[in-house]
């Protein structure tokens, strides 16, 4: 009886090991790109405003970061409860965004009535608007349901966006078969149970990405809180962060300080989260 050759597949080199030398070269230099200007934040701070007037600026941090820190909280009593605002704020846009976004994507995905066509078009409508063109009309709205310089007017309006609902809708129509909704449906489960046991436990990754954007971007608003907010006590950390400016002289250290602290943040959590958020957004990369 003749023996059958074995045969191996050859292994596989790692994709890193595949990039040339001009593709390191190319990350290396994007990543100082990126990186350089929160050094230099950091190395004006740590010296002093000095550092910026100076023909051949040093590259070092300097003794004086935790000083200008203090100071930061010292010209601005109120920058620690104006971090802990943008987190309680953060928070519950993050939280609210995922669930009502994954209901409405759920809605507009997997359920069939009367409309969805069109309301589909209409949310991707929307956000072909520019956001400023709203301003004026919800303040208006906030103003007359008396939420002005309350953190409400930083949560309601930013509880659901177009962006959302079209994101969950795509991730909903590419990653829950619809066989599996019916198969839930003939045991008798109802349409938020099958949405709430079988939907959502399958797109918490691409809900978790959602999330962690929306909290992104009530972190870095600006100009929303500053209209909506005048008690000190009530501000977010980036009109906190405005209001360490003098009205006739700057002082570079203290104020590249205060955006340290707020910046700081946001990279302590994408060191956490980092390689969860890169894969959530490709499994939320869906085809057109």
């Amino acid at each position: 009886m003749d023996q059958v050759p074995v045969t191996f597949q050859k292994r596989k080199k790692p994709r890193w090991q595949k990039m040339s030398p001009l593709s390191y070269i190319t990350l290396t230099l994007v990543g100082f790109i990126s990186v350089f200007p929160f050094y230099w934040m950091v190395i004006v701070a740590s010296n002093g405003n000095e550092e910026i007037s100076k023909e051949t600026p040093t590259l070092l941090i300097g003794p004086r970061l935790f000083e200008v820190l203090g100071n930061v909280f010292v010209a601005n009593e109120f920058f620690g409860a104006a971090m802990w605002n943008t987190v309680f704020v953060g928070t519950i846009v993050a939280a609210a965004q995922v669930f009502f976004s994954s209901v409405a994507g759920f809605a507009f995905a997997k359920l069939n009535f009367k409309g969805r066509k069109f309301l589909v078009l209409f949310v991707i409508g929307t956000m072909m608007l520019p956001s400023q063109l709203g301003i004026i009309p919800l303040y208006m709205l906030v103003a007359g349901l008396g939420w002005m310089n309350t953190l409400t007017a930083l949560i309601v309006p930013a509880l659901v966006t177009a962006f959302g609902v079209f994101w969950m809708r795509q991730v909903i129509d590419a990653q829950v078969p619809n066989e599996l909704l019916e198969a839930a449906s003939i045991d008798g489960a109802g349409v938020f149970r099958i949405y709430w046991q079988i939907v959502f436990p399958l797109i918490l990754q691409s809900g978790f990405v959602l999330g962690l954007f929306s909290f992104l971007a009530v972190w870095n608003d600006f100009l929303w809180p500053l209209l909506v907010l005048n008690d000190p006590q009530q501000f977010t950390v980036q009109v906190a962060v405005n209001q360490l400016q003098s009205a006739y002289t700057i002082d570079y250290a203290l104020n590249l300080g205060g955006a340290f602290l707020a910046t700081a943040p946001l990279l302590v959590l994408f060191l956490f989260v980092g390689r969860k958020l890169v894969s959530g957004v490709m499994d939320g990369a869906v085809k057109g």
